[in-house]
């Protein structure tokens, strides 16, 4: 399904990009707990006899901008249930938030924090992180109302360690002016299509490029999955790091290089600066772009799902951040942080939080006919979740496995580096630093 949508009009999504901060996945100076020693007396915890805290403490780092938006949806639950949320700016990004909630643990200085999908796994190999579910059903927060795939982002060895809260996905922007100039009726719903419709916007001559990639520090391997995932191929299965040099990702990665020897390029700096400009003509981003885009571009915006390939329809990587609970709080604290996570979350607050941000909703009820009106090209990044897929392995959980990825599809984009070779040195890497860091830290 695509949409074609016509003139962008101002809205309120006025963000800009979403802070997706996937890039640095070292684990922080802290480094897992290797003791072993789980936490058991957290999960063991009979939160039906539990009464919750009159107070909890809540870390965030306000992703996209959303101070405002977050002290009125925490005043609408201290209304509704008496329980006061003390709000602390926990760092200027997700990275900054985890360092500190890492430091600080032993130390109760926070009941529920806001991590992103790179950096809530290191925190769970530290034993910092307790189990939601038994949780959340204490708390009357019924999860089976969030979005699938943006939930199982937190799945691991059988219980969710968070739920989802400032989510994003990739969406297909494409310049409708340039479209019409070329003679071109709808987007592409498949990459073999998007090579067709590309070299036609080449012909015609209205953009220095078709197509621009992201460059390394752009989270190229985070959007690229897209391609990797349409032609059968993928950075890892699990803890397996074989499909990250198969056929079927090579084929993938070497129709990239192809491209860019003929209809694409790699942008020097955020692609969406490109697209905005008019300097090229279609761009894989995240859906926490729009708003800005939207703001900034002078022509007719399309979005589109991203597309498909030999594998199937086109397929789309999660992203952005969840409510996690500490383990070390109380167990008080930790059933009033479960009603705050599910206020949060919920349908309604979760499409008030998308319209002023423009992250997607987490829960299926949530009304957004508002937001469709005014800004009618979010309602493909919203219909786009039933394509969503939860992340590989290799760039969510490896320490260092997305810097990996992204210096190797720099290589791979801007020079005739062999992509089989490059690849397979690769699943060398990930391979190594699994066994460096992880081996014995996690289940096979």
């Amino acid at each position: 399904m695509t949409q074609h949508n016509g003139r962008a009009r101002r809205s309120r999504l006025t963000l800009g990009t979403t802070v997706l901060s996937i890039a640095m996945l070292a684990l922080t100076a802290c480094g897992p707990d290797t003791s072993g020693e789980a936490n058991d007396d957290a999960e063991a915890t009979d939160f039906q006899g539990v009464e919750p805290a009159e107070e909890i403490t809540f870390w965030t780092n306000h992703p996209g901008g959303s101070q405002d938006i977050e002290n009125e949806l925490i005043e609408e639950f201290t209304e509704e249930t008496g329980i006061t949320v003390n709000v602390v700016t926990s760092g200027a990004n997700y990275e900054e938030t985890s360092q500190r909630f890492q430091t600080a643990q032993g130390n109760a200085e926070a009941d529920v924090v806001v991590l992103s999908d790179a950096t809530w796994f290191p925190n769970y190999l530290n034993d910092s992180l307790i189990p939601v579910d038994d949780l959340l059903e204490a708390a009357d927060v019924d999860p089976s109302g969030y979005v699938e795939a943006l939930y199982e982002d937190y799945l691991y060895e059988g219980s969710h360690y968070g739920v989802p809260y400032a989510r994003s996905t990739p969406l297909f922007y494409y310049n409708i002016d340039h479209y019409e100039k070329a003679g071109i009726d709808a987007p592409p719903e498949t990459w073999e299509e998007v090579a067709e419709v590309s070299k036609q916007l080449m012909e015609a001559d209205v953009a220095n490029s078709a197509f621009a990639f992201p460059p390394q520090d752009q989270y190229p391997a985070w959007t690229m999955a897209n391609l990797v995932w349409a032609y059968g191929g993928a950075w890892s299965d699990e803890w397996d790091f074989s499909p990250v040099s198969s056929s079927e990702t090579i084929e993938a990665l070497q129709f990239a290089q192809d491209a860019t020897k003929d209809w694409a390029n790699v942008a020097s700096g955020d692609p969406a600066d490109d697209f905005s400009a008019g300097a090229a003509s279609q761009i894989i981003q995240s859906t926490g772009s729009l708003g800005g885009i939207l703001e900034s571009a002078d022509f007719e915006v399309g979005t589109a799902f991203l597309p498909g390939g030999p594998a199937g329809e086109g397929q789309t990587p999660t992203g952005g951040a969840g409510l996690m609970i500490a383990s070390d709080s109380t167990p008080e604290r930790q059933l009033a942080a479960a009603m705050f996570a599910g206020h949060m979350s919920s349908a309604e607050s979760t499409a008030k939080f998308s319209q002023e941000t423009g992250y997607v909703p987490v829960h299926v009820d949530a009304d957004m006919s508002a937001v469709y009106e005014e800004t009618p090209q979010f309602e493909t990044a919203v219909d786009q979740l039933e394509r969503a897929r939860v992340q590989d392995n290799a760039r969510l959980f490896v320490p260092g496995g997305d810097l990996e990825l992204s210096q190797a599809l720099q290589n791979i984009l801007t020079t005739d580096a062999d992509v089989e070779e490059t690849m397979q040195n690769v699943q060398t890497e990930l391979e190594s630093l699994y066994e460096s860091d992880l081996a014995g830290e996690v289940e096979q």
